[in-house]
């Protein structure tokens, strides 16, 4: 009697759609209990390939799912709908490029079912940052360097200005994504993106004023609403920026933040005190920070040592010197609106489930009327992203100083919170303009607290 043979038949409902929509994958054609590999190949940003393989059983109608199938070995361990995606690690390659060169191209992957039997199928899918209509336009105003994306569809549109963090550069994926949600973007640089500053060594808050006036000049956001959006260093320049102008900022939204001012760190300039030089500056005033001759931090992690594997271990070394950090202190309280903190209970980069906590209640103190939800996530570390990318690499090199360091978080737990954060974001978004875009009701995510 002959052995069945299989013949591989892949599903994927949708093929093509936002980065931010799950997939089902299906395969189906198979002999019961049979054992499939499945690998995922994505090219991303400048050429370089990002791959996964895991390995399943067939059930006993000769089906493998991934909404509810784990695998039984390989790059992931748990039922994950896009675990094929976010368990992706560069081949050959050291690469942390997750997005592509330009974002209104879609990202590719093609995944290949291989039996025992060397029999094997293909199919695509397409991950898209940027859905049909939505237009994007660089912008270089009154000394502005960034970048605005617009939902298709009649404005006006409620406005997110999106902050990248100490990498530098313009984020254009999240910006073309708020946008594909509804909300216009614009995505600006304050240092290391054309024209500007490679370092975030002395940037002045006179420039992102510059860009609030101009969102609320140019863009005639809808009732006036401006969210600010920004990730670490990003995050606590939304804190600081929602603190200092109360009258340009509706909302802020602090990815991994700090509740102070930090020196330059990683991204400072070398020749202007680098770790510990200052960061803000308003009227040409320095900013206080934490690094400012600080009386109990004895040693730095881009010092050029061998860092530790927990950098926040200096952050709360930094605490210890109370003076000092009630002067480097974000005054939250002056924020004139709703407050988003998302954070990850395992960052070692720095403490921003303690820092965002630190905000809450701060906020809590003051009677503030706004609505404060933070989001702080097991398992996460310091690099809670998009939905749906890789999150396997932990450890990595700093942008700028080139000095590595460890983000934190499994991969699993990463994965998580890219999404469950995303999912926070629209839900707050939605809440707080009364603006459902897509005419669909959003998952809540599922770590959450409101004040």
């Amino acid at each position: 009697m002959t052995n069945p043979v299989s013949a591989p038949v892949f599903s994927i409902d949708p093929v093509d759609g936002l980065i931010d929509e799950p997939r089902r994958i299906v395969v189906s054609g198979l002999v019961p209990d049979e054992l499939v590999a499945i690998s995922a190949r994505t090219q991303r940003a400048r050429d370089v390939v990002w791959m996964s393989q895991a390995t399943f059983m067939a059930d006993a109608q000769g089906v493998i799912d991934l909404t509810r199938d784990a695998p039984v070995g390989g790059d992931y361990a748990q039922v994950s709908a896009m675990g094929l995606i976010w368990s992706q690690q560069p081949v050959d390659s050291t690469s942390v490029e997750l997005f592509p060169d330009d974002v209104m191209e879609p990202l590719r992957t093609t995944l290949t079912a291989e039996t025992a039997d060397g029999v094997s199928a293909e199919a695509e899918l397409f991950q898209r940052f940027a859905m049909p209509g939505v237009e994007r336009q660089e912008i270089r105003e009154d000394g502005l360097v960034g970048t605005l994306f617009t939902p298709a569809g009649p404005g006006p549109h409620p406005v997110v200005v999106v902050l990248n963090g100490s990498g530098g550069g313009i984020n254009e994926p999240r910006g073309a994504l708020y946008a594909s949600r509804g909300y216009q973007a614009f995505a600006l640089g304050y240092f290391k993106a054309p024209g500007l500053s490679p370092f975030i060594t002395e940037t002045p808050l006179e420039y992102l004023e510059t860009g609030l006036q101009w969102v609320r000049r140019k863009l005639a956001p809808r009732d006036g609403f401006v969210a600010v959006s920004g990730q670490s260093r990003g995050g606590e320049l939304a804190l600081l920026l929602g603190a200092t102008f109360p009258d340009l900022v509706s909302a802020v939204i602090a990815f991994v933040p700090g509740a102070m001012v930090h020196g330059a760190q990683g991204a400072g300039d070398p020749a202007r005190g680098g770790w510990q030089g200052t960061t803000w500056t308003r009227g040409g005033i320095p900013l206080p920070h934490l690094w400012q001759d600080n009386s109990a931090v004895h040693w730095h992690p881009w010092a050029g040592d061998v860092p530790p594997s927990r950098h926040h271990s200096v952050f709360f070394e930094g605490l210890k010197d109370t003076a000092l950090a009630a002067r480097a202190r974000i005054p939250v309280e002056n924020i004139a609106g709703p407050v988003l903190l998302i954070s990850g209970r395992d960052d070692r980069a720095w403490p921003s489930s303690l820092y965002s906590r630190m905000v809450v209640s701060t906020l809590r103190r003051h009677d503030h009327p706004h609505l404060v939800r933070h989001l702080d996530f097991d398992d996460a570390g310091h690099a809670i992203n998009l939905p749906f990318v890789p999150t396997t690499q932990l450890s990595r090199e700093h942008p700028v100083s080139k000095v590595p360091y460890t983000s934190g978080g499994t991969p699993s737990g990463n994965a998580g919170a890219d999404d469950g954060s995303w999912r926070g974001v629209l839900a707050f978004l939605d809440e707080m303009t009364g603006f459902g875009p897509q005419g669909a009701a959003r998952p809540q995510p599922h770590a959450q607290a409101d004040t």
